[in-house]
Formats: C-alpha cells, sequence, structure tokens
C-alpha cells in the first residue's frame, strides 16, 4: 500500500485539513509544464435545472476522471487520488465562486440573514476501486448591512471560494449557527475522508 496519497486540488485548506488527518500527500495539479491542457472550468459548468447535490458530485466525479488521465499521462507511482468539490445552495439555487466584485456582492446579499446549505463531495481513485461521499451541512448567516458586505467584499476573501465566503476566514464573524461539518465548510470533510481511507486499508 502506497504511504501518500495524491491530492488533486489547488486548495490549501484541503492540504491543511490532511496535514490534521497526518496523511502524506503529493500535488496532483492540472495544467503542468509539458503536459496536454485542461480546462477545468468546463467540469464545473451547470446543466439545465441540475440539483446541487447532483452537481457536486458530478463534478467531483469529473475532477476524478481528469485527475486520474493525468496520473496515467505522467507515468506516476501508483497511490490513492483524492478529488473533492464544494458547493453552497440557497434552496435548489447553486452559489458558485463570484465571478467578481458585484457578484460576491449579490451573492452575500442573497445568503445575508438565511440558511443555506453546504456541498462537499470527496471521491478517491485506488486502481480500479473507486468510491465517494457526501456531507451536507447547513449554515445560517446573520444580517448583514450593505456597509458590512461591501467591506467584507474589500478584503478580497470572497473571490475563488463557492457562496463568496471562507467560513475560516472574516466571513465567521456573521455566521450565527452551523450544524454539520466545520471541515467540510472549509472543502474536505474530514470524517468522510478518513472513513473512505479506512476503506483502503489506511489505519486512522
Amino acid at each position: 500500500m502506497a504511504s501518500f496519497i495524491y491530492l488533486a486540488s489547488q486548495s490549501p485548506r484541503r492540504r491543511q485539513l490532511l496535514e490534521q488527518l497526518g496523511v502524506a500527500h503529493e500535488l496532483l495539479l492540472a495544467n503542468a509544464a509539458g503536459d496536454i491542457a485542461e480546462d477545468a472550468e468546463a467540469i464545473e459548468a451547470e446543466l439545465p435545472g441540475e440539483d446541487p447535490h447532483d452537481y457536486v458530485q458530478r463534478v467531483t466525479a469529473g475532477k476524478l476522471d481528469a485527475a486520474v488521465a493525468r496520473h496515467a499521462r505522467r507515468g506516476l507511482p501508483a497511490a490513492p487520488i483524492l478529488c473533492s468539490d464544494t458547493t453552497v445552495a440557497l434552496g435548489p439555487q447553486i452559489l458558485g465562486k463570484p465571478a467578481d466584485a458585484d457578484d460576491a456582492r449579490r451573492i452575500l446579499r442573497l445568503l445575508s440573514g438565511a440558511e443555506h446549505e453546504v456541498l462537499t463531495a470527496v471521491a478517491m481513485q485506488s486502481g480500479a476501486q473507486r468510491l465517494q461521499a457526501l456531507s451536507i451541512s447547513t449554515v445560517r448567516f446573520a444580517p448583514m448591512s450593505e456597509a458590512q458586505i461591501e467591506a467584507y467584499v474589500a478584503t478580497g476573501e470572497p473571490m475563488g471560494k463557492a457562496g463568496a465566503y471562507g467560513i475560516q476566514g472574516l466571513a465567521a464573524a456573521h455566521i450565527a449557527e452551523i450544524r454539520g461539518s466545520y471541515s467540510a465548510i472549509m472543502g474536505l470533510p474530514v470524517y468522510e475522508t478518513a472513513g473512505l481511507l479506512r476503506q483502503l486499508g489506511w489505519a486512522l
């Protein structure tokens, strides 16, 4: 059994959570020098009327397919490959990463004073074996004034994050309640990830 896993994600939060578990890992990222170009944004495109739960699992599976192909192309040593994706859903509406500051303001206005779901899917490939899990958490934002939204957007923290916020950052000052997995809201459900690794023989 390999003593490490590949993490197919640029997220520093996912790296941090794997380190918390004590799992050695190497990054397996798209678009490395000498490799073919990959269009990650195409994988994340929503299908018309797609349910958020289906969306996050489909995107995670698509990212894992791409990572498995990347691993094979590069002739890398065998080890499990981990992918994860996080989606914020307000009812049936998927709130992805904001396109710009105006979009971040729009998303935060929707979340202000409301309860939403954070869906984090995790999938792992080891040889021909594929394992996956879905973590569902609920987050309730306190009402945010326009000045608070403006100040938060000005920090730049909403950019690149599903739902235009990071729970581990300044947004925590506006989050009144969470139910579920804090680590999943950050980007990687530690309990579910440990469960997948245990199925592969890891002692965690």
